[in-house]
């Protein structure tokens, strides 16, 4: 591997190799953060949703899982990148007011939100069952509403136990920012093609994009064990005494 490529100015550019893959990066972990968020909360709504006693609330929110989580993801970028917008006027207008790198990036936050949200709704309503039924009766017991069961009984428990698979949503989610690259995004793995394909050393580029994806994945599950270890429920996540 020849570590000079990347202090070699860009041919067409004011930077060097290095500059260009950390403007890529910074595009991957501002996707992946504002992806995050809204595929958290959206998540937690639709798991919360789908283990209440409104039996048509629980289908709404089966369907959105199984539509999210069964259309692969390449598929829903270009649907919400070129279809979404011809179909729904008020997205078209709102889109011809953005240039195409927020459109690209806005696309991208979308997509990987609601995709990920779907897998985190199935998580917490996991998270939510596998409570025992005495702790929602006991809340009720107490006076509290079901919002405020859920609110200061059931979800407190329930994200405590299921941080090992967010942990592994969380690195799925940095690892698919890479399919932005197909409607455009200049992040990390479209800042590598760009450069194996201008200098020819293919192995240089993606041989330092791969360090660059392990390091932040590797990032990631460390801060979520960190965070698993501080909250751990005694009995209910291995070696959280």
């Amino acid at each position: 591997m020849h570590l000079g490529i990347f202090l070699e100015q860009v041919p067409d550019g004011n930077m060097a190799w290095w500059q260009m893959l950390a403007s890529g990066l910074g595009w991957t972990l501002a996707t992946a953060f504002f992806a995050w968020i809204m595929a958290f909360v959206l998540g937690s709504i639709v798991g919360v949703v789908r283990t209440t006693d409104n039996h048509w609330a629980v289908r709404i929110g089966d369907a959105y899982v199984e539509l999210f989580r069964n259309i692969p993801l390449i598929v829903q970028f270009f649907i919400w990148y070129f279809v979404v917008p011809g179909l729904v006027l008020a997205v078209k207008r709102w889109v011809v007011t953005l240039d195409p790198t927020q459109h690209q990036f806005v696309t991208a936050v979308i997509c990987l939100g609601f995709f990920t949200s779907a897998r985190i709704a199935e998580q917490v309503r996991s998270g939510i069952q596998s409570l025992s039924r005495g702790q929602r009766n006991a809340g009720y017991a107490l006076g509290l509403t079901q919002t405020q069961t859920y609110r200061f009984v059931l979800l407190p428990m329930a994200y405590r136990i299921i941080i090992p698979p967010l942990t592994s949503e969380i690195m799925n989610l940095i690892k698919n920012t890479a399919v932005a690259y197909s409607i455009g995004l200049v992040e990390l793995f479209f800042r590598t093609r760009e450069m194996a394909e201008m200098t020819f050393r293919y192995f240089d580029a993606f041989t330092a994009a791969t360090v660059i994806y392990v390091v932040i994945a590797l990032t990631a599950n460390r801060v979520m064990a960190l965070i698993e270890r501080r909250l751990a429920v005694p009995g209910y996540i291995t070696g959280g005494k």
